[in-house]
């Protein structure tokens, strides 16, 4: 049987760990070969029992352990039971699924992340800090100090790495006052970057997209879209020509480009239906 084949084989994983991240965010570690086996930017479907399957990102990735994470928000029903959780519980997985962010080897590079998209952004930024010869830019966005993802974890990479962190929230209370597309703003026009990297919300990753099409710096983001199958079949997660679970959930510059009267403006519900973002 081939590797995607048995990736896409609902396989039960028992919990190993659950760390509080924020008052409103958990990261819920288990082992499993094949999750650890990612590509940072990949995204596996949980299956939680007697209550739904949702996509989640993978936001540790250890080959050497097998040993993988997610980290959740409480947003409703299946993420409030993955809440409850505790260690010993079992979850369904299946994956990893999608096209994961490329790594090149640019020497100067700009990771952005907002909110929970810094999940997906942690491995891609651990993987690049590690080797040698790059720089990183890591740009870090909350609303209030309280909601910064992954603030300790981040530090620990950059006091061995080459490279910032550049933090803000937007009422101040950690870092500069402000969005996180502001310093970006700053940044591209005094420096040339070789790629930007970003994940959060859309409009937040629109913004971005605008800013780097702007000072010409090529471009990575990974797309939230509701997804059903993980496999390309419902089409609950189409934008313009292309499916997020099986183009994305990664895409490039020129992918953006074709979507761009999509692409920060709505997504489609269950139904079918757009939504206004």
């Amino acid at each position: 049987m081939s590797a995607y084949l048995t990736a896409t084989k609902l396989r039960t994983v028992r919990i190993i760990g659950v760390k509080d991240e924020t008052p409103t965010i958990k990261s819920i570690t288990f082992q499993d070969r094949l999750s650890a086996s990612a590509s940072p930017g990949q995204f596996v479907m949980v299956w939680i029992p007697g209550v739904d399957e949702i996509p989640m990102s993978l936001s540790t990735i250890n080959p050497k352990e097998d040993i993988a994470a997610i980290t959740v928000g409480k947003i409703g029903e299946a993420t409030d039971k993955l809440h409850k959780m505790k260690v010993g519980d079992i979850v369904g997985i299946r994956g990893p699924f999608g096209n994961g962010y490329t790594v090149t080897r640019t020497r100067n590079v700009m990771i952005v992340g907002g909110g929970t998209g810094l999940a997906s952004l942690a491995p891609l930024t651990e993987k690049i800090a590690a080797q040698p010869r790059h720089k990183v830019t890591l740009l870090l966005g909350a609303k209030t100090c309280n909601e910064l993802l992954f603030l300790e974890r981040m530090k620990t990479v950059f006091s061995k790495a080459t490279g910032r962190m550049v933090v803000t929230t937007e009422d101040g209370s950690y870092g500069e006052k402000g969005l996180v597309t502001e310093p970006l703003e700053r940044l591209l026009a005094a420096e040339k970057f070789d790629v930007v990297y970003a994940c959060g919300p859309e409009q937040m990753v629109s913004r971005v997209f605008f800013l780097t099409e702007h000072y010409g710096v090529p471009f990575q983001a990974s797309l939230e879209r509701l997804m059903r199958c993980a496999i390309g079949l419902c089409g609950t997660c189409v934008i313009g020509r292309f499916r997020v679970c099986r183009d994305g959930p990664v895409f490039s510059e020129d992918q953006l480009r074709e979507v761009k009267s999509e692409f920060g403006h709505f997504r489609r519900g269950f139904d079918g239906r757009r939504t206004s973002l």
